[in-house]
């Protein structure tokens, strides 16, 4: 699993044997996939985009094409040991209402996303005064998918409003795993694991 994408091999690390996984914005399946051969998961997906809907057929993969704002509602409640949104939050609509929705049908659910509080972001929209453009946001603002921007301390504020427990947090400069202290700054991605 070591070539997973850092926040991916983060989700991978942590979730367990032969338990039931639903990855949401699964893109081309390689989590699904990686989930599938080592740790004996099932995975199934849902993405948007049918080039990856394809991918995830040509591996094998149980995927069905859907938009996480509106088709989680097709599954049941606690259908899924794990629901997995990664990179994914800040293209939704309504993110708040997602978290909702993957605390449903998932006991646990792992989030990921840019964190736009990230020094480079700052400096970026300071210095420039333009809308940053970096190794992990490499398109430019009009041709992204982001329309939530959000910082670590912006989802710790949602989560704490809703209720919703933490249970892990690990955050990524670059590719390096760091720890906590000033993430809201240092880390340009952040991965939680939430509970009810």
């Amino acid at each position: 699993m070591s070539a997973l994408r850092p926040d991916l091999a983060i989700i991978a690390a942590n979730v367990a044997a032969g338990t039931r996984v639903l990855d949401i914005g699964c893109g081309d399946g390689v989590l699904m996939a990686a989930l599938r051969d080592a740790r004996q998961v099932d995975a199934r997906g849902m993405e948007l985009d049918p080039l990856g809907v394809a991918e995830c057929v040509a591996k094998g993969l149980s995927v069905m094409q859907g938009d996480a704002d509106t088709d989680l509602a097709d599954y049941p409640d606690a259908a899924f040991d794990y629901a997995i949104l990664s990179q994914t939050l800040q293209t939704t609509k309504r993110p708040d209402l997602v978290l909702d929705e993957l605390l449903r049908v998932g006991r646990k659910a792992f989030v990921s996303f840019p964190n736009f509080g990230f020094w480079k972001v700052r400096g970026s929209l300071l210095w420039h005064g333009r809308m940053p453009m970096t190794r992990s946001l490499p398109v430019p603002w009009y041709a992204t998918a982001n329309i939530h921007n959000l910082t670590i301390a912006d989802f710790r504020e949602l989560v704490r409003l809703k209720g919703i427990r933490l249970e892990g947090e690990w955050f990524l400069s670059g590719d390096h795993q760091i720890g906590a202290a000033v993430a809201n700054w240092r880390a340009e991605h952040a991965v939680f694991m939430l509970s009810r």
